[in-house]
């Protein structure tokens, strides 16, 4: 139910943005999510927006990274400039749902975004 695109090779200093775009019960979506995965590290909260358009951003992207979404596509979009060789990792994008009292999510597959230095 999410599709992600926009990963790829980039140099320090360069840009990517990220999309993902989500099918199905979109309507029962409140947030939408960013994560990544360094080789060896657990998966981490990057950005996040919420269906009143609220965002949160990781520390160590603020500045740098813009999460967006276009409720007339369902997607969600990170665009991500400065990139750094720490930003290398596999993102993923995340939704949360709301079915009555009942919370989910549902995980994209990953796409990598390489960063060189």
């Amino acid at each position: 139910q999410l599709q992600a695109s926009g990963g790829g090779l980039v140099q320090a200093g360069g840009s990517l943005r990220l999309s993902c775009a989500a099918s199905g019960s979109t309507r029962s979506i409140f947030a939408l999510r960013w994560y990544r995965q360094a080789p060896g590290e657990q998966r981490d909260l990057v950005a996040a927006i919420t269906s009143g358009g609220n965002t949160h951003y990781k520390d160590s992207v603020k500045g740098r990274f813009t999460i967006s979404r276009d409720n007339a596509k369902n997607t969600v979009y990170l665009q991500m400039n400065s990139l750094k060789p720490e930003d290398t990792a596999v993102y993923y994008c995340n939704a949360g749902y709301i079915f009555g009292t009942t919370i989910a999510d549902s995980w994209g597959q990953g796409t990598l975004v390489t960063v060189s230095s």
